[in-house]
């Protein structure tokens, strides 16, 4: 009635006595808080006893009207997701005889299996029940509600029926300290409470004008209400949501806030007064200490957990726990459970990679069929698959993403390619920074500028597509490597076929005594090597548009709890990209091959047939070993990486160590030397310089017959 009525003109309200279920309904009640629990949080509190307890298999009997039903429904919704059955439920009407209690009894009889009878009944009906079972001589193990609680008019005569029965009672306690405040005041210390002078002379029927009335003292017959715990909580709730209010509207200030807009009741209600939340002022040591309200306004339900059990020949409740939101028990003050603890169950329950297959007639037995290990269940009588990749909870209620697998930088797989990767790519570096430095000395110039920084960053990028191999799968990862990888080489190849086609095609010229070969050039030797380049990039485009870049994840039958992230190439995809790759290396080779008998102060040819040479056997031993690896992604990817940098390593070493052992330790070649040449056409850019005039000391080199210009410091 309060709350309708406070509710009229919004203002909220705090209660310290309200257990009705009702006052939850917001729609009704959307004033109204609480800081005792509504009665439905009983319902929790036996569940979990008897989740404790492994008592799966109960019946129940509920009183009749709104605190039984209600309360009985409550238990059977908490019970159903606990994964407790039920036996039978029964239920005592307004006006029931002694036979018809027997009745009860009997119809709980019927289930041998459920020896745990749940009690949601006033207390007249409990004691009836325990009559009927002492008639009946039979025992059950009660667990009973508030309504049984810790009264004695409950048990009285019937103490054995009772005997090991659990009951719940609301968690009150003494507050010690509004004890010791209480008990002494006095009319002379109190003058700020205006009734309490009234109170002191109706409470000791005397008149405050004498002396002997002010001589009296609260400590006589004082008891402590029970409720006043609950009262001090509501108190600070309301304090602590002023306090909230007070900081947000005015935070730089400690004082009264002059500022304050009005505030309508339900905001108030909504933003601070149902997020109040802080520890209790004043509990015992052994219950929790947080006040706040749920989302429905109800306070923390909170239940001392009672036995009852006989000490010394005498039958008392004794404290055994207590419930706040979970539960706390202390078996070692309960006497069955020291001995045995009795069952109550229909059938084993099942263990958590099990289903139950239930059986006719009863719906609380079953059978366990245990699920695969790649199975969750889906419901307590379904296994399921999980989807490749994926892998069952722990406690198989639902299937999660498997961890990808995939090399990882600080991994022992990676550290070594990386490592090669990484002093490749600061070889490169320093030798593209001698290059530029010394670009227009005789050894540069003769060595094809152009063609050797092309083929310096072919090899750049063979050093970093070990990175890119290396780095997590993505579809940016997955697209870089299959444009890098032939890229890569092609670059490199590209460069490297143009240097022995223009090679062979001079020496040639100078062995049929032709004119001097068309396109030998360097711009012209830049467009050859672009053009080639182009033929790679084309079939990478086209080999992007027909299989979309992306990532996979790829499972094993044999270990499905293992997931491998890869990209979504094929390998035969992969190989196949690099036929042209192998065709420029098979066209080098061959033009390596052909040079082989130039002069031998002409380095060019001999040691790019080194680096062909070198370069086959690399492949030739990588593509048996990509394969017969393929079933472990590490070694692999391991065995790539370093395949690749070898490459690279090779085309370094090979071709461009000599040039810079010249330029480093043998200054003195590297200079510029005029000579005549007597031979048809000679070779401009190459170091050759054509002499009108002056007499230099000329060396002739004969190759294939033919006197070509000496290359020894101005190699092609």
């Amino acid at each position: 009635m309060v709350a309708n009525l406070l509710r009229l003109f919004q203002i909220p309200q705090i209660s310290y006595a309200s257990t009705s279920a009702k006052l939850s309904d917001k729609s009704r009640y959307d004033y109204f808080a609480r800081t005792v629990p509504p009665d439905f949080y009983q319902a929790k509190a036996m569940s979990d006893i008897l989740r404790f307890f492994n008592w799966t298999y109960v019946s129940t009997v509920a009183s009749e009207g709104d605190y039984g039903e209600t309360g009985i429904e409550a238990f059977e919704q908490e019970a159903r997701s606990r994964n407790i059955c039920i036996a039978t439920s029964e239920k005592v009407g307004r006006s029931m005889n002694q036979k018809t209690y027997d009745g009860v009894i009997k119809a709980l009889m019927q289930k041998p299996n459920a020896k745990v009878v749940v009690l949601f009944t006033k207390s007249e009906d409990a004691r009836e029940l325990l009559a009927a079972a002492r008639r009946l001589n039979v025992s059950f193990m009660w667990v009973a509600s508030d309504g049984w609680g810790a009264l004695e008019n409950v048990v009285k005569g019937n103490e054995q029926a009772a005997d090991g029965a659990i009951t719940i009672e609301l968690a009150s306690h003494d507050i010690e300290e509004f004890t010791a405040y209480f008990v002494n005041l006095n009319p002379h210390n109190n003058i700020r409470n205006s009734w309490f002078r009234e109170f002191w002379e109706q409470k000791f029927h005397c008149s405050l004008r004498t002396p002997d009335c002010g001589r009296n003292s609260l400590k006589v017959k004082f008891e402590q209400e029970t409720k006043i715990m609950f009262v001090l909580n509501a108190v600070y709730a309301m304090a602590h949501a002023l306090h909230n209010m007070q900081q947000a509207l005015c935070p730089n200030s400690t004082r009264l806030c002059h500022n304050m807009r009005p505030m309508n009741g339900k905001k108030f209600y909504k933003d601070y007064i149902i997020k109040v939340h802080f520890d209790a002022p004043f509990r015992p040591q052994d219950t929790r200490s947080e006040i706040r309200f749920d989302t429905f306004g109800d306070g923390i339900g909170r239940y001392n957990i009672l036995n009852y059990q006989s000490k010394g020949g005498r039958y008392t409740y004794q404290k055994v726990g207590y419930w706040g939101e979970d539960l706390t028990l202390n078996t070692s003050l309960i006497p069955w459970a020291d001995s045995s603890i009795p069952t109550s169950q229909c059938s084993d329950p099942c263990a958590k990679n099990e289903a139950k297959s239930m059986q006719r007639g009863d719906v609380c037995c079953w059978l366990c069929i245990p699920c695969h290990p790649y199975e969750f269940l889906y419901d307590e009588f379904t296994c399921m698959d999980c989807e490749p990749g994926r892998w069952p909870t722990e406690d198989l209620s639902s299937c999660y993403d498997l961890p990808e697998e995939y090399i990882k930088w600080e991994d022992a797989w990676a550290i070594g390619p990386i490592t090669i990767s990484c002093l490749g790519f600061i070889s490169t570096l320093c030798v593209f920074g001698i290059f530029v430095k010394n670009n227009n000395t005789p050894v540069v110039k003769a060595s094809g500028r152009e063609l050797c920084y092309i083929l310096l960053i072919g090899v750049l990028m063979c050093y970093s597509m070990t990175l890119i191999f290396i780095a997590k799968p993505s579809t940016t990862v997955c697209t870089l490597r299959r444009l890098g990888l032939g890229s890569s080489f092609a670059v490199c190849y590209s460069a490297l076929l143009t240097k022995t086609n223009r090679i062979a095609r001079i020496f040639n010229g100078v062995k049929d005594g032709t004119q001097r070969p068309r396109c030998i050039s360097p711009t012209s030797q830049v467009v050859i090597c672009l053009a080639l380049i182009s033929c790679q990039l084309i079939v990478v485009t086209v080999w992007l548009v027909v299989e979309t870049p992306g990532t996979r994840k790829e499972t094993t039958p044999e270990k499905r709890d293992i997931v491998t992230l890869k990209c979504n190439t094929k390998e035969s995809s992969m190989l196949t990209s690099l036929t042209y790759t192998v065709v420029l290396i098979v066209l080098c080779t061959v033009y390596a091959f052909k040079t082989r008998k130039c002069p031998e102060n002409f380095n060019e040819a001999k040691f790019i047939g080194f680096t062909m040479y070198t370069t086959c056997i690399i492949w030739l031993a990588f593509l048996p070993i990509f394969y017969v690896t393929s079933s472990d992604y590490r070694v692999q990817t391991t065995t790539m990486c370093i395949s690749i940098s070898l490459s690279g390593s090779v085309v370094l070493g090979c071709l461009f160590a000599p040039k810079i052992h010249i330029i480093l330790f043998q200054p003195q070649k590297n200079v510029v030397t005029h000579r005549v040449a007597t031979s048809r056409f000679s070779v401009t850019g190459s170091g050759a310089v054509h002499s009108h005039g002056s007499a230099v000391h000329y060396v002739p080199t004969v190759c294939n017959g033919r006197e070509i210009v000496d290359s020894t410091t101005s190699s092609l």
